[in-house]
């Protein structure tokens, strides 16, 4: 997960560019530069040393054949104190390129033109809005009253067998989060793309190619003795399945939907509208995928962005489709959309899709390609991952917007055949 070492060696002012609209110092880029520069130092002062070594070792025969005792010997504790020397020479050849790129790995992707200048969210503009503005002849109440009235959501038996910020989910909102994820795909695959249902553990090698550990390890739950990580997003799997391989260029662009539970720790201070279900450690998310050339990537990001957008309409409730601006970015995406639900409890919008494409950024570290396989130096692949849903909080989007004066829900119309018809969410009796 970085930029390709090309870009330093041969366009760095693109990178100080970039790194001037998200208002960076340029420190990080020049010291790649020169680990790159004493890497490459590094290894030809080996490839001098070891040219000297086959050049004097090839002495000893000749020395031995004339009976030169001691010029023969003379030569092996050369070809002995060269061969130290490459050890050493090799094992500081290695240290500056795991520094170089340890460096590399901490620098962000390259921001699309398109990208809003800001110094963090509220530099995000508007790009669209969706669906109406509910109104109601009664104050509205939030998704925490609502499934604690009807009994939906049990958190403190949840919390007293794990801890907090994990549910129970009863009765009907259960029902209709099964019915929301066989929507979902199902609606996502009738686009072309393929039903995929990942591991939920990953290793510490596929996961640094997908994301900054270095920032997204503190909301990670690790698995030891084994080294595994439990994976925060189906994104992460679906992407590094790929890795280290070469996928002929007729199969792009490679289409996924996965489903899958994802764990995150979650950590720090939020507001009240994150508690009940919005913000939790362990929920469900129905994500995209795609795998593509460069020549389409774009083309694919709004097509992405398009499907969001079509399935949110469909359960016809009320959101806006934000550009995220450069303060707000983050490391691996080059460009991002957010969709944002309305909710009439906290009278805010509030984050339900994450939309982006990652260019060759996630490629370069997991080493996918496309092209013929077998034959070296083919192109990377560009990666693409948008959220179709995430069923927690778009449980909690539909039980605001939809919510009745008696604290009934209506159940969005697409969702009804997938729960045999069923119109209203009844309370849950215990």
């Amino acid at each position: 997960m970085m930029l390709d070492i090309h870009l330093f060696r041969d366009e760095p002012d693109r990178i100080r560019a970039d790194f001037d609209r998200r208002s960076l110092p340029h420190d990080q880029i020049d010291n790649v530069i020169a680990l790159d520069a004493k890497w490459k130092d590094l290894l030809h002062q080996t490839s001098n040393l070891r040219r000297q070594k086959n050049e004097a070792a090839r002495g000893i025969g000749a020395a031995k054949k004339s009976g030169d005792e001691a010029e023969a010997q003379r030569i092996l504790t050369e070809v002995a104190d060269l061969g130290s020397q490459i050890s050493e020479m090799e094992a500081q050849t290695t240290a500056v390129l795991e520094e170089r790129d340890a460096i590399r790995m901490r620098i962000p992707n390259l921001l699309h033109p398109e990208v809003p200048s800001g110094a963090d969210e509220s530099g995000n503009t508007k790009h669209s809005l969706h669906g109406q503005e509910p109104t109601f002849t009664f104050e509205p109440k939030t998704h925490n009253e609502l499934i604690e009235e009807n009994k939906w959501v049990d958190l403190e038996r949840a919390a007293k067998i794990t801890g907090s910020r994990f549910f129970f989910l009863k009765g009907d909102l259960a029902r209709m989060e099964m019915a929301l994820q066989a929507f979902s795909v199902d609606f996502i695959q009738q686009r072309g793309f393929t039903f995929v249902q990942p591991p939920v553990m990953m290793n510490r090698a596929a996961y640094e190619g997908v994301t900054d550990l270095s920032d997204f390890e503190t909301v990670m739950y690790g698995i030891e003795p084994d080294g595994y990580y439990m994976i925060a997003t189906a994104e992460h799997p679906l992407t590094a399945m790929f890795m280290g391989e070469t996928i002929p260029e007729d199969q792009l662009p490679i289409k996924m939907v996965g489903v899958s539970s994802c764990f995150r720790r979650e950590v720090g201070a939020h507001g009240q509208s994150d508690r009940g279900i919005w913000r939790v450690h362990q929920f469900t998310k129905i994500e995209q995928i795609i795998l593509t050339t460069p020549e389409t990537s774009w083309e694919l990001h709004e097509e992405l962005l398009q499907n969001c957008v079509d399935l949110w309409d469909a359960l016809g409730l009320h959101y806006e489709v934000v550009n995220i601006c450069t303060g707000d970015m983050g490391t691996v995406a080059a460009r991002k959309y957010d969709l944002e639900a309305w909710l009439p409890g906290a009278k805010a919008f509030k984050e339900i899709v994450s939309c982006s494409n990652c260019t060759d950024y996630q490629s370069n570290r997991l080493d996918i390609r496309y092209g013929t396989p077998g034959h070296p130096n083919q192109p990377m692949v560009h990666t693409l991952n948008s959220t179709a849903v995430a069923t927690s909080r778009a449980l909690v989007a539909i039980i605001e917007q939809n919510q009745l004066e008696d604290g009934r829900v209506k159940v969005p119309e697409p969702l009804q055949p997938y729960m045999q018809g069923q119109e209203i969410l009844e309370p849950c009796n215990w």
